[in-house]
């Protein structure tokens, strides 16, 4: 009987999270398509990510990590508050030719959540977590050069931190 309970409780668990990944799918992808609209894109139009980042001062309780990543083809458009999930989060605005991307971040709730890819309605949505920082990355960019973003980006992350821990 405590088996049986047990194992119930742990599908209940499973599907409990991953009905609340795929809300949070929704959620980005919404989020992206209602920034396409005209005059929605950004908060801060700016390609300098020392522009961008202390924009979010005062507007979020953290600071979210923003690279320049024009030299590896995907220009820093800007950024801009939004809401996932109820709570407020970066929305950081990158391009690759005439493809947006957008990428959310906030706080990692917990850390080792796996990796995630999704199409929807014609756009691509990654997530990963990384440097204590959950990331969702939208666009209808290919997949292929939607991984390399993702992947420069993580790239960034872990200099970062191996730069504030020093040696």
């Amino acid at each position: 009987m405590l088996f049986v309970l047990t194992a119930g409780y742990a599908a209940l668990g499973a599907r409990g999270a991953a009905s609340s990944h795929d809300a949070i799918a929704r959620d980005v992808l919404s989020s992206h398509v209602r920034s396409l609209m005209p005059e929605h894109l950004t908060d801060v139009a700016s390609n300098d990510q020392h522009n961008v980042k202390p924009w979010f001062n005062g507007r979020l309780d953290y600071s979210p990590p923003v690279y320049d990543l024009a030299p590896r083809g995907f220009p820093l458009v800007g950024g801009r508050l939004d809401y996932v999930g109820s709570r407020p989060v970066a929305a950081l605005v990158y391009q690759r030719r005439k493809h947006l991307i957008n990428v959310f971040v906030w706080p990692a709730e917990r850390a080792g959540e796996r990796e995630t890819e999704t199409t929807r309605q014609g756009y691509h949505v990654l997530h990963w977590t990384r440097a204590g920082m959950t990331y969702w990355a939208v666009s209808d960019l290919n997949v292929d050069e939607l991984r390399e973003f993702a992947r420069l980006d993580q790239e960034m992350d872990s200099l970062a931190t191996s730069r504030d821990n020093g040696p």
